[in-house]
């Protein structure tokens, strides 16, 4: 890998990262601290909505950030070429 390459290698990963972070912020701290007055008018599940973000949705938005993050990753070094196979 050429030194051009590793830097936007790098560039690459740390703008996924912070895609996925800025996803995971807005879900947990926004959806279920910031705007859970206002999520509370709609219920799923016979629980309002801010409440299920702050206690489960946040937690399964993260696992799928964790799988999304694998995935692309992988297609990101089979990219560049840095893949394990």
């Amino acid at each position: 890998m050429t030194p051009e390459n590793r830097a936007d290698y790098w560039t690459a990963n740390l703008k996924l990262l912070a895609i996925l972070l800025v996803i995971w912020f807005i879900v947990s701290f926004g959806f279920g601290i910031l705007l859970a007055p206002a999520l509370n008018a709609v219920s799923l599940g016979g629980y309002p909505l801010g409440f299920w973000f702050a206690q489960q949705g946040s937690i399964y938005v993260f696992m799928v950030l964790i799988f999304v993050y694998a995935n692309r990753m992988n297609k990101l070094d089979k990219q560049f070429g840095v893949d394990e196979q």
